[in-house]
């Protein structure tokens, strides 16, 4: 008797369910930040946030980075194999295109979370333990643009991922390595700001909860009208 989880469908299939898993807890953890804690803390007395960084706020952090770095793991271990097993005709494919527009993004933000936010962040728990950091204000505005740009981006990125999968759109797959350019020039362009930009308003639309979600959305609808156009056949 043959199990269908003893093959490579069926290793695919767990490495599936392993992204699903860890991808939960990232981008719950994300959202968790962004639209509960953030708000909460913005209102908090000081005590009450100082005990919280120190002792809530690592713990979210913990199963944070590590939901991005097993849902980068497991994504981009999909893909691999699927190139494996069906050469470049995978990439230039609808699921080509739609799956590696979130891999675009979900590295972008998988960087942020390990090489912007976590880093910043274990400074102003370092503060919170009584350790002297200078420019504390600097460091969390960094990882506060970088945590809101990831929240943005993580909207296009489900959309695309569930895109892979679950839309049939009738594109010309041979321009798949045009649409990728475009992708990469704009999700770049959204990093840039998390990196480079601290106040003006270039940051307004994202700085509260209902901004970013907007954004979140009317970038959705950008991405998936220009893979319309450059993928028209």
């Amino acid at each position: 008797m043959q199990w269908a989880l003893f093959n490579s469908e069926g290793l695919l299939f767990l490495l599936r369910w392993g992204h699903f898993i860890f991808g939960i807890a990232w981008i719950g953890m994300l959202w968790y930040f962004n639209f509960v804690q953030g708000p909460f803390f913005a209102k908090a007395e000081a005590g009450v946030k100082t005990a919280a960084t120190k002792d809530l706020v690592p713990r979210a952090l913990f199963y944070f980075r590590w939901g991005a770095m097993g849902t980068a793991i497991t994504g981009w271990t999909i893909i691999i194999i699927r190139i494996m097993q069906g050469g470049v005709e995978v990439v230039n494919s609808s699921w080509g295109a739609s799956i590696l527009t979130g891999a675009v993004m979900g590295t972008v933000m998988w960087f942020n979370v390990w090489f912007v936010i976590w880093p910043r962040q274990k400074k102003v728990i370092a503060s919170a333990n009584g350790e002297k950091v200078d420019n504390l204000p600097a460091l969390a505005r960094r990882a506060f643009l970088a945590s809101r740009t990831n929240t943005l981006l993580s909207i296009p990125l489900l959309f695309f991922m569930a895109a892979a999968s679950h839309l049939s759109p009738n594109w010309d797959v041979t321009k798949v390595h045009m649409w990728l350019g475009v992708v990469v020039v704009l999700v770049g362009l959204l990093e840039a700001n998390a990196l480079l930009a601290d106040k003006g308003p270039t940051t307004k639309p994202i700085e509260k909860v209902g901004g970013v979600i907007h954004m979140g959305l009317w970038f959705t609808v950008v991405f998936y009208v220009l893979a319309e156009v450059v993928l028209k056949k």
